[in-house]
């Protein structure tokens, strides 16, 4: 990748993609190509195609998604499946068509069976039912993995896609009814602590096994796999450890600073068991996490309290 080379970064606003401008940025390229969803609707063929017409970005990485945690995928099915199959296909085919020489799509490691053994290796993908809560979300994103290899078949495009675990980190949403289970607990936790309260409610059992990866560290790795991987087959990037929602939610609560209890609501659904990645190809690549998890929780409560 020349360091002048025009690169798109499809939702630069975001989580993700602003962590991955801020390593290009970093790193040195200077033409990084942004749009906010105002001056561009990835749903929207016809501004896509036009946009990727007029600019001919080089290196795309499709970083853009509707997203959320179970409420929202649960409540909200046919928009997480519409809008992301939308994007996906728009974007993907547009930078066919333009001849990009390389897309990077994002897609999640919910994209796995519910019951997958554990750690999950890429190979388990298609082996069995999702998890009924983020069903349509997972869909479509494999669908943009599929398309991704399609297009490399059929096509030779260097389109390669990457299963990021769970993420947190800067730019997150806390928005309690659709945010994921760590920043939805950061607030829940905070405000608890700044309110007095002596408990705060937490859905499930809190049994479940995540794994957090901090979103610097996802950017490393996709700009390392931009530069070096050209492989269709999709890669998993995580931590290799997890812990359970009840322990995740002691670390939040002894970085806060909050001293209560919690209360978990088994009536409310736990989502997948366990949901840990097995990450030995993209390990043998060279590629490690540096972030630890209390370090990039310490850091992420630091920058919530500067924008709630």
């Amino acid at each position: 990748m020349n360091l002048t080379e025009p690169i798109f970064v499809a939702g630069h606003r975001g989580m993700v993609g602003s962590a991955i401008v801020r390593r290009l940025s970093a790193l040195g390229f200077s033409t990084i190509l942004t749009r906010t969803h105002a001056e561009l609707d990835l749903t929207d063929q016809a501004k896509v195609r036009e946009f990727f017409k007029e600019q001919r970005p080089t290196h795309v990485v499709l970083a853009a998604a509707k997203v959320g945690g179970i409420y929202a995928n649960s409540n909200y099915p046919a928009e997480f499946i519409y809008q992301n199959l939308m994007m996906e296909a728009n974007v993907i085919h547009s930078a066919y068509e333009s001849g990009v020489q390389k897309l990077l799509f994002l897609g999640s490691s919910c994209i796995y069976p519910k019951f997958a053994p554990q750690p999950m290796t890429e190979s388990v993908l298609l082996t069995g039912a999702l998890e009924p809560t983020n069903q349509a979300y997972a869909v479509a994103k494999i669908s943009g993995i599929v398309m991704c290899q399609a297009y490399a078949q059929q096509y030779g495009a260097r389109f390669i896609s990457a299963m990021p675990t769970n993420l947190y980190g800067p730019n997150d949403n806390y928005e309690l009814q659709n945010s994921h289970v760590l920043p939805a607990l950061i607030r829940k936790i905070h405000e608890a602590k700044v309110a007095g309260h002596s408990t705060v409610e937490i859905w499930g059992t809190g049994t479940p096994r995540r794994e957090f990866l901090h979103v610097d560290d996802l950017a490393d790795a996709c700009v390392m796999l931009l530069q070096t991987y050209d492989d269709p087959e999709i890669v998993n990037v995580g931590c290799g450890d997890d812990i359970t929602i009840g322990d995740l939610a002691t670390l939040i609560a002894d970085v806060v600073g909050y001293s209560g209890q919690f209360r978990f609501d088994p009536s409310k659904p736990d989502g997948t068991p366990r949901k840990l990645l097995d990450i030995t190809k993209i390990r043998a690549m060279g590629w490690a996490p540096k972030i630890a998890l209390r370090d990039g929780i310490a850091s992420t409560y630091d920058a919530f309290l500067k924008v709630k």
